[in-house]
């Protein structure tokens, strides 16, 4: 005897929510009048104009996640990758004309109960509209899932601040990238001895001076330009375009499993195209091979070298007309400064009583 097969159950269009909320809101209008045909004609109003609203707020509250506060570059280019370039802006047009034609619809539903009489004339308008307003937010149902989909898409990665600096760390898959986010920064990523642990990018914060530094964990890359998975897809969207700074690392021991030769082809390929990007390579698991050249040398495992890492990203991190850190403020000192800090602390004579 065959098994029967278990098939999951069909989950229902966003509209058939949306709908029932609508029509139950509608359901409730209880208005006053001083006649029954007086109270039909605006009960008829009253469910016209309540459905269409509820349902108008229901589709501005699907796109609101996405609209307010506007996505940034990185967020944007991320989603496209992801779902296809002009996609979300796509729905998001077709939402915006749902609702012009919804308002339109209201306002001749509601003229027609004016124009009519009687409340078998008013449910039949009444329904009619129904009709139409649930076909036109039928319509929109592959747009409401696709927006839904987009925001949970973005919910799982980090909302970066443009006006904050990022250091992101790339390179190839299991070279130590999250091990040496987890030292750089306020992360807590996920580390595994094998490749592809991360399988999108994930942030963390440190202090930078005055200013709040946002250390971005990436996917690793194989540095194959024509056929790349998402994962390597969303590290090389976050080089392109919310990396202040790159810090790309390099396994020279072996242990990742990819030679070295292969991690500096797709170092000098960012090199190449971004030449405005700063790109500080740093040879990584010194603790197991150090390698006799200018390159920085770092172990996430021992500690090593991290000071050495930050004195030569710093530089490159602080935007432009910031004030230094307190260390560098209190080394610039200038002597006149410091005449003006005695005589504005020095001792005060102290009065006498009585005088």
């Amino acid at each position: 005897m065959a098994r029967a097969s278990r098939s999951r159950p069909r989950r229902e269009p966003p509209s058939v929510a949306i709908l029932d909320v609508a029509f139950h809101r509608a359901s409730l209008a209880t208005p006053h009048g001083q006649s029954k045909a007086e109270r039909d004609r605006r009960r008829a109003r009253l469910k016209v104009v309540r459905s269409a609203a509820t349902v108008i707020r229901h589709l501005r509250l699907e796109t609101s996640r996405l609209v307010r506060p506007p996505l940034t570059d990185f967020q944007r280019a991320l989603v496209a990758g992801a779902f296809g370039d002009g996609t979300l802006d796509r729905s998001l047009t077709r939402l915006r004309r749902a609702e012009e034609r919804i308002r339109g619809l209201a306002r001749s539903a509601e003229q027609e109960v004016d124009r009519s009489s009687g409340s078998e004339a008013w449910g039949t308008l009444v329904r009619a509209f129904y009709g139409r307003l649930s076909s036109f937010v039928r319509e929109v149902d592959p747009d409401l899932e696709r927006l839904r989909s987009i925001a949970g898409f973005l919910a799982e990665r980090p909302r970066l601040d443009p006006g904050s600096p990022t250091l992101v760390i790339a390179g190839f898959p299991n070279v130590g990238k999250s091990s040496l986010v987890a030292r750089l920064s306020s992360a807590h990523p996920k580390v595994a001895p094998y490749p592809f642990t991360t399988l999108s990018v994930a942030v963390g914060h440190a202090d930078l001076g005055f200013d709040r530094l946002q250390v971005l964990d990436t996917p690793g890359v194989l540095g194959r330009p024509t056929h790349t998975n998402p994962a390597e897809a969303e590290a090389e969207t976050a080089v392109e375009k919310a990396a202040t700074v790159v810090l790309f690392v390099i396994d020279p021991s072996g242990t990742s499993g990819y030679p070295p030769e292969e991690q500096e082809a797709l170092l000098r390929r960012w090199t190449e195209e971004y030449p405005g990007l700063p790109i500080v390579s740093v040879e990584t698991k010194c603790d197991l091979l150090r390698r006799p050249n200018d390159r920085l040398h770092v172990s996430a495992k021992t500690g090593e070298g991290i000071e050495a890492v930050w004195a030569a990203l710093r530089p490159l991190l602080r935007p432009k007309g910031e004030l230094p850190p307190l260390e560098e403020s209190i080394e610039e000192a200038t002597p006149e400064a410091e005449q003006t800090l005695k005589s504005e602390t020095g001792p005060r004579t102290r009065r006498r009583k009585g005088r």
